[in-house]
């Protein structure tokens, strides 16, 4: 597993790390907690030393279990955690400096630890990036010892740009994939710039670049990607990348063409992600050990060329950009 610097921070993290959102259960139709811990576990063995996760995952399930691979392992990790999602309603007022301190005394008691590696703000409202007291809680947050480092998840690559406006945020995490190119343009010469972290979410985009699925999948009533393709509980673009599932089922005939012999169209999607020098972190989700091992292997596979690269543009710009580059 190569590692990566992760911003200004100091860190060498692996450059595939462990998206937990699945082992939460939740919007992925459940899931069986000896086989998230199996595959928490197999992610050490491979390597894997970054860990993303949420206090609405499973509230607070995801963050407990990787409490607990912290009792049983001894190996050194990061945490990143998030926070802003528990607020009903999510509004950008809730994001005051009571809430935060709250929400993360209650991210501490579940992942067990006195210090939060890092924390995030878990897709907030745009207002929120106009807000200099939001990001001013943060950095009292530091100071009191509760986090160590802070970042933003974002929806929108207006929003990354205007995050990292602020002098001490330190990672940005937004959908980067074969499906979601915006963020390469300007956004990532900023980050590269202001030696901010990149962490690539959604890389697979919600499984539909592993080149598994076809008209005939289903997915369990309480599945994001059965209820939510027309952003009826979150944000359209969190499920399928906001892609029509079956453009993008179209899409990934195309891209199957590019694998290079001996590895899966998901090892591919993730090596592309790999090959932009400003992404820190991948953090495609898991479930099962199987699927940690899967993702691992994109780390190893050798550089894309330049053909490769601009076939991944081309069919872009024809199938997907009309759908996505201008709403996110």
């Amino acid at each position: 597993m190569k590692t990566r610097t992760f911003g200004r921070t100091g860190w060498q993290v692996s450059e595939i790390g462990f998206g937990a959102w699945g082992i939460g259960g939740g919007q992925w139709g459940g899931a069986d907690d000896t086989e998230s811990m199996a595959a928490l576990h197999t992610a050490l063995d491979c390597g894997i030393n970054f860990f993303d996760t949420a206090d609405v995952y499973g509230d607070g399930l995801s963050e407990r279990l990787i409490a607990r691979l912290r009792r049983e392992r001894k190996e050194p990790f990061y945490v990143a955690t998030k926070a802003g999602r528990r607020l009903n309603p999510h509004t950008a007022a809730g994001y005051s400096a009571e809430n935060l301190r709250a929400f993360v005394d209650r991210s501490l008691q579940n992942l067990e630890m006195e210090r939060l590696d890092l924390l995030q703000l878990h897709c907030p409202p745009t207002e929120v990036y106009y807000r200099p007291e939001v990001f001013q809680a943060l950095d009292n947050l530091v100071t009191a010892g509760k986090i160590r480092f802070y970042g933003v998840s974002v929806e929108r690559v207006e929003e990354a740009l205007k995050a990292i406006e602020f002098p001490n945020v330190q990672s940005v995490q937004i959908i980067f994939n074969l499906f979601r190119l915006r963020p390469a343009q300007l956004f990532f010469e900023e980050a590269l710039r202001r030696q901010v972290a990149v962490i690539a979410r959604v890389p697979l985009a919600s499984g539909l670049l592993s080149g598994k699925f076809s008209q005939q999948s289903e997915f369990a009533a309480g599945d994001h990607r059965a209820f939510n393709r027309e952003g009826a509980m979150f944000d359209k673009g969190e499920t399928f990348s906001g892609v029509d599932y079956e453009v993008g089922l179209a899409a990934v005939e195309r891209l199957k063409s590019l694998v290079p012999r001996g590895a899966t169209l998901a090892e591919f999607a993730l090596k592309w992600i790999l090959s932009f020098e400003a992404v820190s972190c991948v953090i495609p989700g898991a479930r099962r050990p199987s699927q940690v091992e899967d993702n691992a292997r994109a780390s190893d596979l050798g550089p894309l060329d330049a053909d490769t690269l601009a076939a991944v543009q081309v069919i872009y710009d024809e199938a997907i950009r009309p759908l996505v580059h201008h709403r996110w």
